[in-house]
């Protein structure tokens, strides 16, 4: 069943202040504009923007103009990344290529020519080393997809524990598709049509084995490496915790503000847990409104009603010195102005 859920909040969640975050969970007044008296209204939102399970959104914009978030969960839509509606399976059929893994976690999708790719891990819990990766193919954001099998699995490329892919595609047109789960991070140069793993292309790493949930942005030619350390999944008991580090090259090295390396643990907290918010992580590709402002998409759990699972929230993305901030380095739970699209 569709539900679509308002941007007016739970009154419970009224009460879970985030001190410095603008607005009081209302509309706010913005300036007079001559116009008669009348004072236009700027619209603001409260977090979660979607309150159904949704762990390990990845979200992009459609050719109908409207946002997709591909979760653990299920098909979730947007026309302005706030008001949210669930979709019915992405998916074909379930794909079947591993007798031992039966989960599809942490879809990615991309425009690749005329054709939408779906990169997904097929696993299932405690599975590091039968599980792996696939791609899936439709003609419209929203599939059906359909199954194209098997990029490799943990066995066969060498890596523990390969799940969470992320697509990239660089200024000079090369693809590259990254993964990894608490046993390094890594990436590799795919194929033009994205469907398979260049040929003759290495694995090279990117970072320790304190991360998951990897997300590569490139900002002002710099790359930057978003990516998740703790516990993902134990309610109110979760330390997920978001982080990133900087790079002047896709490949790295990948590095703190002090220029310590990822791939030795280092790195800057983005988004940590809060009383209101446990687990904020493994957060979606960075979206820019047509104000250039960005926002960051990522799952969490609400500890007054963590039963929901991992929740969809949002907050605006700012950038200073070079490095991304959210506000107070947590979720914030009070009224934010909505992301402009005309």
């Amino acid at each position: 069943m569709k539900r679509l859920f308002p941007v007016v909040p739970l009154t419970l969640l009224l009460a879970a202040g985030c001190a410095g975050c603008s607005g009081d969970g209302d509309s706010k007044e913005d300036s007079e504009k001559g116009n008669g008296g009348f004072v236009e209204k700027t619209k603001t939102y409260i977090n979660p923007v979607f309150i159904q399970d949704s762990p390990d959104p990845s979200v992009m914009r459609g050719d109908d103009g409207y946002f997709y978030a591909f979760t653990t969960a299920g098909l979730r839509r947007s026309k302005d990344l706030v008001e949210w509606s669930a979709l019915k399976d992405p998916f074909e059929s379930r794909p079947a290529w591993s007798d031992v893994c039966k989960d599809v976690w942490a879809m990615d999708v991309n425009k690749i020519g005329d054709k939408y790719v779906l990169y997904y891990a097929l696993s299932k819990w405690g599975e590091e080393h039968e599980n792996g990766l696939g791609v899936a193919v439709a003609d419209d954001i929203a599939g059906p997809y359909k199954d194209h099998g098997k990029l490799f699995t943990s066995n066969e490329i060498g890596v523990q524990n390969s799940i969470d892919p992320h697509y990239f595609i660089d200024d000079d047109g090369k693809q590259y598709l990254s993964w990894g789960s608490f046993s390094g991070l890594y990436a590799i140069e795919l194929a033009a049509d994205g469907l398979s793993v260049k040929e003759g292309a290495e694995k090279q790493k990117l970072a320790g084995n304190a991360y998951e949930g990897i997300m590569i942005h490139k900002h002002d030619g710099k790359y930057y490496m978003f990516a998740s350390i703790g516990s993902c999944c134990e309610g109110t008991n979760s330390t997920y915790t978001t982080v990133v580090g900087r790079a002047d090259n896709y490949f790295g090295p990948y590095v703190n503000k002090a220029g310590a390396s990822m791939l030795d643990n280092n790195h800057e907290i983005l988004i940590a847990g809060s009383d209101a918010v446990k687990g904020p992580g493994h957060n979606s590709e960075i979206i820019t409104d047509d104000e250039g402002h960005d926002w960051i998409l990522y799952h969490g759990y609400l500890t007054t009603n963590p039963s929901r699972g991992r929740v969809l929230f949002m907050d605006p993305l700012h950038w200073t010195d070079g490095w991304p901030s959210v506000k107070e380095a947590k979720p914030c739970m009070i009224g934010q102005e909505v992301p402009v699209f005309k």
